[in-house]
């Protein structure tokens, strides 16, 4: 059983926009904020935690690929691009897979019962590596350093208000 508080498993933040402050930011990631910014509230997810993704996983690199093949801000993985109905010939279109990656978070929202930290995880790692541990982060050294990553990055952004 997990010893997280009912906030800590069911953190509704992550759904709220996030006032305007200012924010400095890395000049690429100022190219990609308001494309962020816009889509996250069309697709109804805090731009924050869109930052705070799009910041671990290619700091706003539209172009990146990982050894393990994931493509674009988000870093998607060649099927799970495809599972949220993103083309192979579009995984580097930012726009296109900010939407398939928010299509992917909110995916996992509903899975896992808004629990925040089990999202991330199943972001990282698939949502079968966090049921086949039992619903908890996988003990995978990269997963586990990627929540944390990106929970400190999603209180940074959410703090210093990224939209």
């Amino acid at each position: 059983m997990s010893t997280r508080t009912a906030s800590e498993r069911n953190p509704q933040a992550w759904m709220t926009p996030i006032g305007p402050k200012p924010f400095r930011q890395h000049p690429r990631a100022q190219r990609f904020t308001p494309l962020i910014n816009r889509v996250a509230r069309e697709e109804g997810v805090n731009p924050a935690l869109i930052h705070a993704v799009v910041s671990v996983e290619s700091n706003y690199n539209p172009r990146a690929r990982s050894h393990a093949g994931a493509e674009g801000l988000m870093q998607l993985m060649p099927k799970t691009a495809e599972r949220f109905g993103l083309a192979a010939s579009e995984r580097l279109d930012p726009e296109k897979n900010l939407r398939a990656g928010i299509r992917y978070l909110k995916f996992l929202q509903r899975y896992f019962e808004g629990d925040l930290i089990l999202m991330l995880a199943a972001y990282n790692a698939g949502e079968g590596a966090v049921e086949q541990y039992g619903r908890v982060i996988p003990p995978y050294p990269e997963t586990q350093a990627y929540v944390k990553k990106v929970q400190r990055q999603l209180a940074r952004f959410s703090a210093t208000g990224a939209s």
